[in-house]
């Protein structure tokens, strides 16, 4: 299929939510990380009813997609099938609060080299002054941050463009669209290289976009704590 083989380009897409405050820093941070490899890289930023000024962060060579309906499976997958790709493509995406590391798509593509389908990173939590203690101990207790692990994060997760759509993409849902999609992917027998190298810096904050997502996972974590 496409094992083995080099990408020539890379399709980068990142869902936002009224996330004027955030978004810049993550398009800077995918900026320096295309600046590393020597492929083409397109950015798509997708405006999912944002009623800020999101919108204006986002200016060429990256593009805007606007959607509606608040529904992040919807908007990464609206944001891949605007793309121009091909079977040579690679496609990427992490999240408007999050930053990534500038080694990011170098270390996917060298797990595309190396054979890898689909590629699952880690996360690291960006500010844990706002939980208690115990939280960010939690986190870290339950958190597998080595090569192997099972954690699947939107914020950190790529694949060959033909893997993405022979298995229908992400699905219309209002959340959890990464661990649906890496399912069916894993399903269909596809090779994942489960990653923690080149880890992405995403929020912390206690309350965040959409729910079912990390905030709400960290705040279980405070909950868990509270009752014990």
């Amino acid at each position: 299929m496409d094992k083995g083989r080099r990408p020539e380009q890379i399709v980068v897409v990142v869902p936002a939510h009224n996330e004027q405050a955030l978004l810049p820093f993550c398009l800077e941070s995918i900026t320096a990380s295309s600046a590393e490899i020597s492929c083409p890289v397109e950015v798509i930023v997708v405006l999912d009813d944002c009623t800020d000024g999101t919108a204006a962060c986002v200016s060429p060579p990256i593009t805007a997609v606007t959607v509606s309906g608040r529904s992040v499976g919807r908007a990464r997958k609206v944001g891949f099938e605007t793309s121009t790709w091909d079977e040579s493509t690679w496609f990427a995406t992490t999240d408007a609060d999050s930053v990534v590391p500038a080694d990011w798509l170098a270390t996917q593509i060298d797990a595309a080299i190396g054979g890898a389908d689909v590629f699952a990173g880690t996360v690291v939590g960006d500010d844990w002054a706002q939980w208690p203690t115990e939280v960010a101990e939690r986190f870290s207790a339950e958190y597998q941050a080595s090569d192997g692990h099972r954690h699947v994060h939107g914020a950190n997760l790529a694949m060959w463009a033909t893997v993405y759509f022979g298995v229908g993409g992400f699905a219309l849902v209002d959340r959890d669209e990464d661990v649906d999609l890496v399912n069916r992917l894993r399903i269909a027998g596809m090779s994942i290289e489960w990653s923690a190298r080149a880890p992405v810096i995403t929020s912390t904050r206690p309350y965040g976009r959409l729910a079912g997502g990390f905030a709400d996972h960290l705040r279980g974590l405070e909950s868990a704590g509270e009752a014990s």
